[in-house]
């Protein structure tokens, strides 16, 4: 036999699981929606059982037996007698799949079920303390979530620092040794860029995006522009919640929230963008390969770049606001009917630090998330205790970009990934935008009409040329090794920063250097 069918006891026993795990899944997504405030505790315990009954199902003698008939449960080697009679994904599927196993089973199920419980009641803290500025509000929950991601990275071992076992979780094969040079790199440039604008002449006036815009008006362009986008409605949702997200149980239900502001135009908009990126990959996925490595994303890197392609290579180009601009105009009138396109073009994309991550410009994004990285590589490695974090968070972001938060709101509780567990996380952005626009760049390479496109509002040829090159694949391919296949290279910085440079250089007027021979 030489298709997936030879597996199909052990990818119907996979389906099983992940119906436990988006059952799970619908819980915490309604916990970030329409979940009462009274039923917290009791939605904690719903979900640590149903994640400890999905962990205990996968890794059940049940399953060792259904992957020990195709390969060397201990070294994850493919049999002898299977070697040739599997095609390419069946390959990839049993990979992938032993891969998670061998994870999986290093972890007890005590720890799943006190983990699970725990990252629950946090983020429900995390909400209140946020709201009402309170990090001590958060601060016992925080410190039992690092004490239990320390001891995860200790159960999962690991080379040369715990955070490498946390960061493999979100981007496999990546390390903080990798990480830090990258970063280094592109800090290097960011500065530069930051302070050439920050000596041009020309800043944009950005009071027009801060005027009194209708927040139900708001929230009906954002999904005017999701089905531009061809974000099928049919097959998902628009919502709110305090973090905006996107959440997937099947190609056929993914949901994505936003949060609209009155004053604060770009907000809900672009966070619709973003959450549509991510939307269009989880609905693209492979039907068929529900349930096993080759219907889910390849890694939160490659989920990054799909949204942050969107969110900028295409929401912030003047290709994109050609189309948008006169429909944003009709639902404005009076805010925007007399703003000529060439200053809101500027305005989008202004360049200022600020202090809210989800919230910050095309260039200054990544400062954001290398604070956060050093911040989590600190607190895991054990260097910081987690009562000082408000102060250093003031110190880094005082440091990196200039502007000190005035509050915790707007500081160290701006982000929801550390109330659910989620260190080694945040890394994975700034992979995102850089692997977005190698895509990108290929992209208009491989179609010579498509910024034609995009300024006609036609978005269907970019999103079928994503699905060729990336939804369909699942996890058949590492993201090393889909990038390469899709591009010709490996991960590089060239493509972000000479984007960078030349539609910045052209708003700002200043000249522009040479790319960047970086990669890593």
């Amino acid at each position: 036999m030489t298709t997936l069918a030879a597996l199909g006891n052990l990818t119907s026993k996979l389906r099983e699981i992940h119906h436990l795990r988006d059952a799970s899944a619908v819980l915490s997504w309604d916990q970030e929606t329409y979940m009462p405030a009274g039923s917290g505790a009791i939605r904690a315990d719903q979900l640590a059982t149903l994640q400890t009954f999905a962990h205990n199902q996968f890794i059940s003698s049940e399953m060792e037996s259904l992957l020990s008939s195709f390969l060397d449960i201990e070294t994850g080697t493919i049999l002898p007698a299977h070697q040739a009679s599997l095609d390419e994904p069946a390959h990839a599927l049993l990979r992938e799949t032993w891969q998670d196993f061998f994870r999986a089973k290093k972890l007890p199920s005590s720890f799943v079920t006190e983990l699970g419980r725990e990252c629950s009641i946090a983020q429900q803290v995390w909400v209140e303390a946020r709201k009402t500025n309170d990090f001590h509000r958060f601060l016992p929950n925080l410190e039992r979530l690092v004490r239990l991601k320390q001891k995860e990275a200790d159960y999962l071992g690991y080379t040369d620092s715990p955070y490498n076992a946390l960061l493999d979780t979100y981007e496999p094969g990546s390390t903080v040794a990798q990480l830090r040079p990258l970063f280094a790199t592109l800090r290097t440039h960011l500065i530069r860029l930051l302070d050439q604008i920050r000596n041009s002449p020309i800043q944009p006036n950005t009071d027009l995006l801060t005027q009194s815009f209708d927040t139900g008006k708001q929230l009906d362009f954002g999904r005017l522009v999701l089905k531009q986008m061809s974000y099928d409605f049919q097959r998902g949702r628009l919502d709110l919640s305090a973090h905006p997200f996107t959440t997937s149980f099947h190609p056929t239900d993914v949901r994505v929230t936003t949060r609209v502001f009155e004053h604060d135009m770009p907000s809900c908009l672009f966070s619709c963008i973003h959450e549509g990126g991510h939307g269009l990959y989880e609905q693209g996925l492979p039907t068929q390969q529900y349930g096993t490595p080759l219907g889910e994303t390849i890694s939160l890197g490659i989920h990054e770049s799909q949204s942050r392609l969107w969110e900028n290579s295409v929401g912030r180009s003047q290709s994109f606001w050609q189309y948008f601009y006169p429909k944003l105009q009709e639902f404005f009138p009076t805010q925007l009917g007399s703003v000529p396109a060439d200053e809101f073009y500027l305005a989008i994309n202004r360049v200022e630090p600020s202090l809210i991550r989800v919230e910050a410009d095309e260039l200054t994004y990544n400062l954001h998330v290398m604070v956060r990285f050093e911040i989590e590589l600190d607190i895991i490695e054990g260097r910081v205790q987690v009562e000082d974090l408000p102060e250093m968070w003031n110190a880094k972001i005082q440091e990196y970009l200039g502007v000190t938060p005035p509050n915790d709101a707007e500081g160290v509780l701006q982000d929801v990934h550390w109330s659910f567990g989620a260190f080694g996380y945040f890394p994975t952005y700034t992979l995102g935008n850089l692997y977005a626009a190698m895509l990108f760049h290929q992209a208009k390479k491989d179609m010579v009409d498509l910024e034609q496109n995009i300024g006609q509002g036609n978005f269907l040829p970019l999103k079928n040329w994503l699905h060729d090159r990336v939804y369909r694949w699942g996890r058949q391919y590492s993201a090393n090794d889909l990038i390469q296949r899709i591009t010709g290279q490996a991960l590089t910085l060239e493509p972000f920063i000479q984007d960078l440079e030349e539609k910045f250089g052209n708003l700002y007027k200043f000249p522009t250097t040479s790319s960047p021979q970086a990669s890593t």
